[in-house]
């Protein structure tokens, strides 16, 4: 049998290949996903091993340590014999400003300590190392994205958003340090470093010279002295301990390489799906296949072969499948993978490390790939193996139709399992979206309930094949003429083998439905939610969240005529309670501006004296509630403040607000964390604009923000989150559409004589082409229909589980475009099957028997 079995192969070598394209594909996406992160994972290891190997010895603070090394510790060690050079290295804020007046970027750039000589970890593309306190360098890529060069001079804030002139003596390379590589960096020497930064403690030390245990001897006194930083406190620095170049190289690598096992996992989640349509691709390839050698296997029946016999050639079948299938995957894989980091690297996304030649495949992602095709196939094949064993030897001397055509009946098993599935989804989904508590744990019931509900989709699609395609046909059947009539019978009169197809492509498209309704749901609440509770026009805050901005700016827009309301915004982090932050606004916006949604007490009674509001987040995890009491830590000494009312999150609002003057009682007269600003109804959006930023224009730190480009940016990150999420499931999509295509190439083949006598009947080629293009699209779309529909609903479900006060929005051009662009797919799919069937001559496919 197993010699039957390959000659067939051999024989059949396009079915061969169709069959095995499902498999390659999400095997190649699999393989490709560890070709690309082992490779990152081996550039980032060379990179840092390469860094490391300037240093002999490094200090860094304990793993569950807060603060930093004191320069205690950086004195003991530099007395200990044998070391020739060390640098303690300093990183904090220090925001670059653009040329534009303003600081660059939405996040304040790295201040880093630069040495110079062997102890310099960092590639220099451009210039040296900074030396004295009016010198910089600047990240080669932020130099380049702000039009900076060496001898230019720059603005540097310092710590307390106070600007400082510096010319620039070199343009480096912080890749190794991945904040740097993400907010941009600027270099100084050690001793401005820690003036720009206003760090009193060092983040790590590095040795050149001397010998472990004499260094960490050095660390263990320091330790025992109390440590005493810059400030003279005792046990203001942290522990450290002592590594050996090659050890720092592999710990700052692997630190380094939790980014890219999160890469690895989300992308094999996307892998998993298409591997799901290769199984639902491969079974009914493999079901088609099966039914249209019925007479073939009687046959061999015929001559002696047994059940068990026929049952192992057909796995035997499966199992060369897989593993060509994957193995030309992992061809593909390696392919993908490189093409990945050549995208990564065109876009500087700062993932790809300079350390990267070539790409890596590891025997374990051989193994995988190799497990993973061969498992899914031969599982696949499973079902059609068995149903191919209930042949009878008697069906040799039978004339059959069409496999799988005919009156089709669900039967009472499948009916009941439908059915229980689908009440079982919908009583999960209406516990989880109506019934549960809102939050992460009722959307997870409700992607269980979406789970069980396309369970049930799948047992009941054959008996809703035909009501769809009537559906899905009806444009087609009348403007189609002829052919549109016979290509919407054909795809429903096998609806087992259309329901398999199309569920397929259901896959898909319900998913990327689903994230569709979620992303713009999300968009639409936090909009309406500020447009409802906090409507203003301009938000003006530092890059740091922590920072202030200056009071005298507010007062300046006070005194502008556009301006008609400004809200100041004051906070004090830590001040209450087990960390939590005091918060402040000013008194005459809430209420009139500023409207919180109360879930308990009142806002009159929140803004009495000795009285705070707390958001319901806060309540519920740190058990505050109306009438309890919470000590904050004021100047003065802790006062005792009274919980009068609780208020829903997502108000622009978060932790423990207290009246206005009771802040300034507790605190003093503080510049504000952010100031909001509105300007009257008659103002041009143009000149509202200018006014506020002309305003904003002396203090570099000072960011304006509009709610519209709030908004514009909301949008381009949910577009950009949906294109991430299309292209990842696009591969699932593609394997759905080679189902559509196989399952037509194998239907050509099976009505070879009745498009023969189409044709002999008067069909022309053109239209018998068009019959099949007809029928691809009928099947994409109800593969669309039913995934967007699916998609919607839990979308719906979903959003709803999120929060009580989430908003629903159907992103109605998305979904229309989904199923739009399944069918172009379809139609497209049908292009070479089409062309085979015309090809084929009317005279001999008559005389076929």
């Amino acid at each position: 049998m197993l010699r039957t079995a390959l000659a067939g192969l051999r024989a059949h070598k396009l079915r061969f290949l169709l069959t095995a394209v499902a498999i390659t594909l999400g095997v190649g996406f699999i393989s490709g996903t560890f070709v690309l992160t082992d490779t990152m994972d081996k550039g980032v290891a060379k990179t840092f091993a390469r860094s490391a190997d300037k240093v002999d010895f490094a200090v860094l603070p304990d793993d569950d340590a807060e603060k930093g090394l004191s320069a205690d510790v950086l004195s003991r060690v530099r007395a200990v014999p044998g070391v020739t050079d060390v640098h303690g290295m300093v990183k904090g804020d220090a925001a670059l400003v653009g040329k534009d007046g303003k600081a660059v970027g939405d996040f304040p750039t790295v201040g880093m300590s630069v040495p110079s000589g062997r102890l310099l970890r960092y590639e220099f593309d451009k210039g040296r190392p900074p030396s004295g306190g009016a010198e910089t360098v600047i990240d080669t890529e932020l130099a380049k994205r702000e039009g900076y060069t060496v001898g230019d001079t720059v603005t540097v804030l310092d710590e307390k958003n106070r600007p400082h002139r510096f010319t620039v003596v070199g343009l480096v390379d912080f890749g190794i340090d991945q904040e740097a590589s993400f907010r941009g960096g600027v270099g100084f020497d050690p001793t401005t470093a820690k003036t720009m930064t206003g760090e009193r403690t060092y983040e790590e030390i590095d040795v050149a010279g001397g010998n472990r245990a004499a260094i960490e001897a050095a660390v263990r006194a320091s330790v025992r002295a109390g440590g005493a930083g810059d400030s003279g406190d005792a046990g203001a620095a942290a522990s450290g301990r002592v590594y050996s170049g090659a050890e720092l190289g592999t710990k700052l690598a692997k630190a380094a390489g939790a980014d890219t096992k999160i890469i690895r996992t989300g992308l094999l989640i996307f892998g998993l799906v298409a591997m799901l349509v290769s199984a639902l691709v491969i079974y009914n390839t493999f079901a088609i296949l099966i039914a249209q050698r019925m007479r073939e296997m009687a046959l061999l029946r015929c001559v002696g072969a047994t059940r068990r016999q026929i049952f192992g050639g057909v796995v035997a079948e499966s199992v060369v499948v897989g593993l060509v299938g994957s193995l030309l995957g992992l061809a593909a894989g390696v392919g993908l993978g490189a093409g990945a980091l050549v995208g990564i690297r065109q876009l500087d996304a700062g993932l790809a490390p300079a350390g990267l030649s070539g790409t890596s495949l590891a025997p374990r992602t051989i193994v995988i790939g190799l497990a993973v095709g061969v498992i899914v196939t031969v599982v696949s094949a499973l079902l059609p193996a068995r149903a191919a064993t209930r042949v009878a030897p008697v069906a040799a001397l039978r004339s059959e139709l069409e496999p799988g055509t005919g009156r089709f009946r669900l039967g009472v098993p499948r009916t009941v399992i439908a059915v229980l599935l689908g009440i079982a989804g919908l009583v999960i989904g209406a516990a989880g979206s109506l019934v549960m508590p809102k939050g992460q744990a009722a959307m997870f019931v409700v992607a269980l309930a979406g789970g069980v509900f396309f369970l049930a989709v799948i047992a009941a699609m054959p008996a809703l094949v035909r009501p769809l395609g009537r559906f899905a046909g009806a444009a087609p059947a009348r403007l189609g003429g002829v052919p549109g009539r016979l290509a919407v019978a054909n795809a429903q009169r096998a609806p087992r083998r259309t329901a398999t197809t199309t569920i397929a492509l259901t896959v898909g498209v319900g998913l990327m439905s689903l994230f569709a309704v979620i992303a713009a749901s999300g968009k639409a609440t936090a909009t309406h939610k500020l447009e409802e509770q906090f409507p203003v026009e301009f938000q003006i805050q530092t890059q740091d969240l922590e920072g202030t901005v200056p009071r005298a700016l507010a007062t300046t827009l006070r005194e502008r005529p556009e301006v008609a309301d400004v809200i100041e915004m004051h906070r004090q982090a830590k001040a209450a309670g087990k960390g939590e932050g005091v918060s402040a606004i000013t008194a005459s916006a809430l209420g009139t501006i500023v409207k919180p949604e109360m879930t308990e007490g009142s806002l009159d009674a929140a803004q009495k004296p000795g009285t705070a509001m707390v958001d319901a987040n806060t309540a519920k995890s740190r058990g505050f509630a109306v009438g309890k009491t919470v000590q904050v830590r004021s100047a003065h000494g802790t006062v005792t403040v009274k919980i009068t009312a609780i208020y829903a999150p997502g108000t622009g609002l978060d932790g423990i607000i207290v009246p206005e003057s009771d802040f300034t009682r507790y605190f003093g007269a503080r510049d504000p964390a952010a100031i909001y600003v509105n300007t009257h109804d008659d103002v041009p959006a143009s000149d509202a604009r200018r006014a506020v930023e002309g305003a904003a224009q002396p203090y570099p730190a000072a960011k304006v923000v509009s709610s519209a480009e709030f908004k514009e940016s909301m949008t381009k990150a949910v577009n950009m989150m949906l294109m991430i999420f299309g292209g990842l499931l696009g591969l699932a999509i593609v394997i759905a559409l080679f189902g559509i295509a196989n399952t037509l190439t194998l239907s050509v083949v099976e009505r070879t004589r009745e498009s023969a006598l189409l044709r002999a009947l008067g069909l022309t080629k053109r239209q018998l082409r068009r019959m099949l293009s007809v029928e691809a699209l009928v099947m994409a779309v109800i593969g669309a229909v039913t995934g967007v529909v699916l998609g919607v609903v839990f979308g719906w479900a979903a959003t709803n589980a999120m929060a009580s006060d989430s908003v629903f929005s159907l992103p109605y051009l998305q979904v229309v475009a989904f199923v739009v662009l399944a069918g172009l797919a379809g139609t497209a799919a049908a292009v070479m099957p089409a062309r085979r069937a015309a090809r084929t001559s009317v005279v001999e496919s008559l005389s076929h028997d």
